[in-house]
């Protein structure tokens, strides 16, 4: 790593207690000023006030101490790398509160954060302009110079002046709208005083919105703010919002703060959502939903990113971390409650199950890098702030949260939360306080336990093998740390302290046996397991750990697949650990291939969207031999006897997964060039673009994917007219996403050039790319190679957010030979990208680990899908 940039905290001389802003944007020249008049406390007599601001020209300031003459300051000294200003004064500024004011002039710019525009276009076809907000983690000081930094909080007065008939919004409801008086096209919007909070969550918003809105059982104001002409589409979300509200209040026991929530969707948005208090903003698709054109997937997601929104109102914005390195408190607590809450909300989603594939095994993938970080990372400057926006923080928080919540009990878990949100309301928490209120409510040793899993990056690998001692056996268990690279070689291995759980086949799904592993090896013993029974630890896949068995006791696993036995989450759990094993070597890629083929009486949505990704990277690193064709058979015999069963059209009495599985697995066969899947999509993509019948939302991706990876020019244009009509941005990105599986070179070079135009929104763009780098060989070099070509432009766009580290996964993870590592590495040596520096690292060791593992069982993978088809040898 790089020397770190030295970083100072801003100093304690002077606070605010209050901030009275008054904005006035320009919608036009996409410029605004700005009135700020701070109450500030000056703890220490000094000549000089330090604040945070970028991007900002102060006109005047100056500072009156109460009952006493205004001073006005002399110099303004900005120091732009460290965005922040020094305004100097004449004389010395005693102890005591005074009226600190400042005027000044910002941009409304378009980089998605701070005080941004963002353009819409009217029912009529107009182009317009919205002025938005986006400031964490560091940029409110791009829209007013503050002390912004989570653990200054103060009380906001905010006012607007905005054109009469535009909508404007801000954390808190509505006091007073009176005629400007200088202009009688502007009115001034006062909001009420928020309550003590961080700058990071303030948010205003001025634009075009229709709205829907309802009262919360527990009386809070709800509203679902859309683009003109669609509030139909914020019912779905107004609904659930309304119904989470009440399930935190009760949850934490603590009621929501605020008198009204607004959920909105801003076109041009970075994030999934942020989680402003009482102003909530949203990109487009994870908000609304049309009844007739949304597929069962949005719905799922608009449901989870509306409850992690709304947990952080508790557990962020009522409470808040201290600085950023607990930032994953924030977000590992939110990512895993949004989860409960859906779960309340729609039990028929099975969504724990889905969080083990789209959290948890993601999580393990990542931290089982040389380059991970622990949790808990010391952060200073805001380019190293933006860089822990990332499934460490977000997946594996949530994940060590269930294990957490698994280890105390619901009932204990909540007491804590309500002594830690009561205890800290309105103030700052590190992580050590949230483990305290916990072990005060629990008296288990939580500190000890989640130390060595926040403080420390990886987890472990469980080796265990069993012995049949009369009628009990005796396990012996020995734990190392899991490396992406194979076997643990280095000197003291890092322990972790691991509540194991272990089930037999008497009951797959109660613990015969809890304990708390917290040294390297321990023996354990089962009474009364027969010889003929087997036995599996990691019980609902809760502890964050992978499971190695000895050869004996994963053969006696393998019926308890086929037969269904094990219980969903327990499947999915143990084919991922060994995928992963196999990637690390541990054993061999043949041995999990035959392991899959268990899986033909799979009826779980989740468990196949798993086994598929794995599938799907397999997949991606055979794309490198010239044996890939003979892994699509393998695709094809593995998912269509389910595809079979499972046929084009929704059955009656089918729900929300059945829905799911159908997309998957005729998207898998689709792809794989399966004959008949693909002559059916082809006839209803036919009958679709030619409006004789509607393909219904959730049967789209997979056509559309189906019809362009085996299609031509005439395919892609006609999918881009599609795109062109869409009204929807959900179906928009729906066929951005795919766009990429077309396979002739230029028009390869289309789509990468479409991507940059003006009719995909910015935070799309990468999505585009993504596409084409993860569809075919060829995608995955042009990808490449175009963004290297228009590095400036895309680096401009995406700089210092996380979408330009998304950007370098998506574009690079696929390469599988040594030399693209030392490629990709010298690039970003030219190029430097300081946000994403742990993305590149990460990329070019994925990179040598892909080569590693070509190189050792390609061959072997080979042979093995030879003689599968071949026919059995005559005695």
């Amino acid at each position: 790593m790089p020397e770190k940039r030295p970083f100072e905290r801003l100093p304690a001389e002077v606070s605010p207690l209050n901030y009275g802003l008054c904005l006035k944007p320009d919608l036009i020249d996409f410029t605004f000023e700005g009135k700020l008049e701070a109450a500030v406390q000056v703890r220490q007599a000094t000549n000089q006030i330090v604040m945070n601001c970028a991007d900002i020209d102060i006109i005047t300031a100056s500072y009156a101490p109460e009952g006493d003459e205004e001073i006005h300051a002399t110099g303004f000294n900005y120091q732009n790398e460290d965005e922040k200003v020094t305004l100097s004064f004449p004389s010395t500024l005693q102890k005591g509160t005074g009226t600190l004011k400042i005027d000044f002039v910002g941009e409304l710019n378009d980089k998605m954060k701070g005080f941004y525009r963002s353009k819409y276009t009217t029912p009529s076809g107009d182009t317009r302009y919205a002025a938005v907000t986006q400031f964490e983690a560091t940029d409110a000081r791009r829209a007013f110079p503050c002390w912004d930094e989570p653990a200054i909080k103060a009380t906001f007065d905010i006012s607007l002046v905005v054109p009469k008939d535009r909508v404007a919004l801000s954390n808190m409801n509505v006091t007073d709208r009176k005629p400007y008086p200088d202009d009688e096209n502007l009115v001034e919007v006062k909001f009420a005083r928020t309550p003590v909070m961080s700058t990071y969550l303030v948010a205003f918003v001025v634009g075009e919105y229709d709205f829907v809105e309802t009262r919360s059982s527990d009386g809070v104001l709800v509203r679902v703010y859309t683009p003109v002409g669609k509030a139909e589409q914020g019912k779905f979300a107004l609904e659930v919002a309304a119904k989470t509200l009440p399930f935190y209040k009760d949850y934490f026991n603590v009621p929501y703060p605020l008198p009204k929530i607004d959920l909105i969707a801003i076109a041009d948005f970075a994030a999934g959502a942020m989680e402003n208090w009482g102003l909530v903003t949203y990109r487009e698709t994870a908000l609304l939903i049309d009844p007739k054109n949304s597929c069962s997937s949005s719905r799922q997601w608009v449901a989870l990113v509306v409850g992690h929104e709304l947990a952080h109102q508790w557990f962020g914005n009522l409470v808040t971390m201290e600085w950023w390195t607990h930032l994953w408190l924030n977000e590992g607590f939110a990512s895993w409650i949004e989860y409960l809450c859906v779960d309340h909300c729609f039990p028929e989603y099975d969504i724990w199950t889905q969080f083990v594939s789209a959290d948890y095994t993601r999580a393990q993938e990542l931290d089982a890098l040389d380059n991970s970080h622990p949790i808990e990372v010391s952060v200073g400057h805001p380019s190293e702030v933006d860089e822990i926006f990332d499934a460490i923080s977000y997946s594996k928080g949530a994940s060590v949260i269930r294990m957490l919540h698994d280890y105390i009990g619901d009932e204990d878990f909540r007491k804590g939360m309500h002594l830690y949100l009561t205890r800290f309301q309105q103030r700052n928490a590190a992580t050590e306080d949230l483990w305290e209120s916990l072990e005060k409510s629990s008296g288990k040793p939580i500190a000890a336990v989640m130390s060595t899993w926040t403080k420390q990056m990886g987890f472990p690998l469980i080796y265990v093998e069993a012995e049949q001692q009369e009628e009990d056996k005796v396990l012996k268990l020995v734990q190392k740390k899991f490396c992406a690279s194979g076997p643990y070689s280095g000197e003291d291995c890092p322990l972790w302290m691991v509540p194991i759980s272990i089930c037999t086949s008497d009951d797959p799904s109660c613990a015969k046996m809890q304990v708390l592993m917290d040294k390297p090896e321990l023996t354990l013993v089962l009474k009364d397991v027969k010889p003929g029974q087997w036995v599996k630890l990691n019980l609902g896949t809760v502890g964050f750990y992978r499971t190695q068995y000895s050869p004996d006791m994963l053969e006696s696993l393998i019926p308890a697949i086929q037969d269904l036995s094990l219980p969903p989450v327990d499947r999915l759990g143990l084919q991922n650990d060994l995928f992963s094993l196999a990637r690390a070597g541990i054993i061999s890629t043949v041995d999990v291939l035959k392991v899959m083929e268990a899986f033909v009486n799979e009826p779980n949505y989740t468990v196949w969207s798993d086994l598929s990704c794995n599938l799907g990277i397999l997949s991606t690193l055979l794309s490198h031999t010239d044996f890939y064709e003979e892994i699509q058979v393998f695709v094809k015999d593995v998912f269509s006897p389910i595809g079979e069963r499972l046929g084009w059209d929704p059955k009656p009495g089918e729900g929300h997964l059945d829905a799911l599985l159908r997309g998957l697995v005729l998207g898998k066969l689709g792809k794989a060039g399966h004959k008949a899947t693909l002559e059916e999509a082809r006839r209803r993509f036919k009958d679709h673009v030619e409006g004789k019948h509607i393909l219904s939302a959730d049967l789209r991706s997979p056509v559309y994917v189906t019809v362009l990876k085996h299609g031509d020019g005439a395919t892609l244009d006609t999918m881009l007219k599609l795109h062109k009509q869409a009204d929807m941005q959900e179906e928009k990105n729906r066929i951005e996403r795919v766009l990429g599986a077309i396979s002739q070179p230029e028009l390869i070079q289309k789509v990468l050039t479409f991507a940059l135009s003006e009719e995909v929104r910015p935070q799309d763009t990468v999505s585009v790319i993504g596409g084409v780098a993860g569809s075919s060989k060829q995608g995955r070099r042009a990808a490449w190679k175009f963004v290297k070509d228009n590095w400036e432009e895309l680096y401009n766009r995406y700089q210092g957010g996380f979408l330009i580290s998304r950007l370098i996964k998506l574009s690079v993870d696929g390469f599988a030979i040594d030399k693209m590592a030392a490629e990709v590495k010298a690039f970003f040596e030219t190029h430097p990208a300081p946000s994403a520096e742990r993305t590149v690292q990460q990329c070019c060791e994925n990179i040598l680990l892909n080569a590693a593992w070509l190189n050792r069982d390609a061959e072997s993978i080979h042979q093995y899908l030879l003689q599968r088809k071949a026919p059995p040898a005559m005695v």
